[in-house]
């Protein structure tokens, strides 16, 4: 197969490649050598041990409760995403294509909104959701579907205008598929790389999202970090360091499970 005439060549990638892995490992590095040094410069690890001494741990714990809630709102957000988000974008497509430009107009709308406004408007919401489904972390995941909302939009509708829904959902009614089977076996697996990678940035903004959970007082893992930071510094940035690593092999792992059997071929 021939290389298009408009993707750059492979030093072009590795000199892109190389650039930004610095724009991200310079501040990892800064950070990491900021925990090791001792106040009178030289290399220590004492403030890494200082996270196994047990009797610190309860001073760490608000970190690994709010990791906990975090990954929960993970979970939930990204169900979100995928259940209502995805189908929804496909029905337009296929039944009210006339309707694209407004459902992109309200899913896009949330990026113009800042955070401290989402959460004035939501916080009378959040009184009802807090009588009937109580207080807890993962109702936050309504807040984040609405704030993830462009994000993953972008990307599945990236996807959709790639494929001809309307040639495979009619190929597939035609052979008898039922509405659910045409969805998940036919549809899904062609927008693969759309909801892949709503999937990754709806992680990744749940696990750095702080404005909304401080302000509706639920605690994730930024708030958590705050809270250590005003007790110790060092600790803070450890945690910090450790929730990146985490973060970012957490989204290794989902693209390469998103990934399993995308490369075979169909015999």
């Amino acid at each position: 197969m021939s290389r298009s005439p408009l993707a750059p060549s492979r030093t072009s990638r590795w000199a892109i490649g190389i650039l930004v892995g610095l724009v991200f490992a310079v501040p990892f590095a800064a950070t990491l050598l900021f925990t090791l040094t001792a106040a009178d410069g030289s290399l220590t690890l004492d403030r890494w041990a200082t996270l196994f001494d047990p009797a610190r741990a309860a001073a760490y714990r608000p970190v690994w409760a709010g990791l906990i809630n975090s990954l929960i709102l993970a979970v939930v957000t990204v169900a979100i995403v995928l259940v209502v988000l995805a189908p929804t974008m496909v029905l337009v497509a296929l039944r009210y294509p006339r309707l694209r430009r407004v459902f992109e107009f309200f899913a896009l709308l949330p990026i113009t909104i800042p955070a401290i406004v989402l959460v004035v408007g939501l916080a009378p919401i959040y009184l009802t959701i807090g009588r009937s489904l109580g207080t807890g972390a993962w109702t936050l995941a309504f807040a984040y579907g609405v704030v993830v909302l462009p994000f993953a939009y972008r990307s599945i509708q990236a996807s959709i205008d790639a494929v001809d829904l309307q040639t495979l959902t009619e190929a597939a009614r035609t052979l008898g598929a039922g509405w659910p089977t045409v969805l998940l076996r036919v549809i899904a697996p062609n927008l693969r790389q759309g909801l892949l990678a709503a999937s990754l940035i709806t992680v990744a903004v749940v696990l750095g999202e702080f404005t909304i959970a401080s302000l509706l007082n639920r605690q994730v893992l930024q708030t958590g970090l705050v809270l250590i930071n005003k007790q110790d510094a060092w600790a803070s940035a450890i945690f910090t360091l450790l929730a990146l690593t985490f973060a970012f092999a957490l989204l290794l792992i989902i693209g390469r499970a998103g990934r399993v059997g995308a490369g075979r071929k169909t015999p």
